[in-house]
């Protein structure tokens, strides 16, 4: 490549760099300013206050209840999906009639709208006349309060999550699996190894890759929960008594609820330093090479 072609190339490049310092970093560096300010979203007024909004989350029970609630979805939501999608992965790969079809039913809940699905599940957890509560009964069982109870809605919203994203999970774990050489298992089977020596020793090391990707990925995204939170029950959102409460949904009540902006934002560069902090730690920790 000559220097003609290098200008060029750069040019190029200099165009969806600019986009992406537009509308991801510039904004980064604005919510940080924002959030040393004192600003209500009626008025024009951004008084530069410093630390005075982290200070009040700090003492906010509230966050303090969102941090704990998003810190419980995530290390419930993200092993469970991990572990059923892995199993569920492992067990299609052996499915020889009608693998396509059964990988698009686990996929579909992926692709379907959360917003529907939510709702869709509130109707299955509701105490008065939902299915769940139905197949309860059939069975002798008592009926579950489910989303109205503080000690239950929290998990009831986990297993939505879960089975929304498990399809996409699978589908990464497939695509691992395949790329695992067969030489490999024959090669162990010579040996004298089994099925138990062959997952340990091959599969699950071979598929860190997948792991890593599926963890990092399934981790931000309980760490955002939001939309299944705010449909799954809708008239008390965060509730019962803040026991679904998450981090997303109290920077979205406190901005455009109490109109508190300043305070919204430093909650936005909290939660930026925990995403960070957190995928940067599972990338040291979880990544290893592994060769044969």
């Amino acid at each position: 490549m000559n220097a003609r072609q290098a200008l060029w190339a750069y040019v190029f490049l200099l165009v969806p760099m600019a986009f992406f310092l537009y509308i991801r970093i510039w904004p980064a560096f604005q919510a940080f300013d924002l959030s040393l300010r004192e600003w209500n979203i009626v008025g024009e007024v951004r008084t530069y206050v410093g630390g005075a909004n982290y200070e009040r989350l700090a003492g906010d029970p509230r966050f303090a209840r969102a941090l704990l609630n998003t810190l419980r979805y995530t290390v419930v939501g993200v092993p469970a999906q991990i572990v059923l999608g892995l199993a569920i992965a492992l067990l299609l790969e052996r499915v020889t009639r009608y693998r396509g079809l059964l990988r698009a039913v686990y996929f579909l809940p992926y692709m379907t709208p959360i917003v529907a699905a939510a709702w869709v599940w509130q109707w299955l957890y509701s105490p008065n006349f939902g299915p769940l509560n139905g197949f309860l009964d059939a069975i002798g069982m008592p009926a579950q309060p489910f989303l109205d109870s503080p000690a239950q809605a929290l998990y009831a919203v986990t297993a939505v999550v879960v089975w929304q994203n498990l399809g996409f999970v699978v589908v990464i774990f497939l695509a691992g699996l395949q790329s695992i050489s067969r030489t490999y298992y024959e090669a162990a089977r010579i040996d004298g190894a089994g099925a138990r020596a062959l997952f340990l020793h091959i599969t699950l090391p071979l598929l860190n890759p997948s792991i890593v990707f599926a963890v990092v990925i399934g981790t931000i995204q309980y760490l955002q929960l939001f939309t299944q939170v705010v449909n799954l029950n809708f008239t008390d959102q965060g509730g019962p008594l803040d026991s679904t409460l998450t981090i997303v949904l109290y920077i979205y009540k406190v901005a455009f609820q109490r109109f508190q902006m300043g305070q919204a934002a430093a909650a936005t560069v909290v939660l930026f330093a925990i995403i960070l902090s957190v995928t940067l730690f599972q990338l040291k920790v979880l990544s290893r090479r592994i060769e044969y």
